[in-house]
């Protein structure tokens, strides 16, 4: 699978943890990222790695853990309205 930069993605599976992207990351509960939300992509990393931010967090998840979202407009829509709130 391929990832780029900027790309929204959405877990493919349930995690049983996630690992924050801090300089010293930590394992977090997995219900900080609700089933479905979207993220984006904002590093790549060694071994098949990309650091995905999503409303709750940055998140460091394997390449086979995550689904590319299609360009659609509802998605951006969800994302975007996730980052006012901030």
């Amino acid at each position: 699978m391929s990832v780029s930069i900027g790309d929204q993605v959405r877990l493919a599976r349930p995690q049983t943890f996630l690992k924050t992207a801090d300089p010293m990351p930590m394992l977090r509960p997995p219900d900080l990222v609700t089933h479905g939300e979207i993220g984006r992509v904002t590093a790549l990393l060694p071994a098949d790695t990309a650091a995905v931010r999503f409303a709750r967090g940055t998140f460091l998840l394997s390449f086979a853990q995550l689904m590319v979202v299609a360009d659609d407009p509802a998605a951006t829509d969800e994302l975007d309205s996730s980052s006012d709130s901030d």
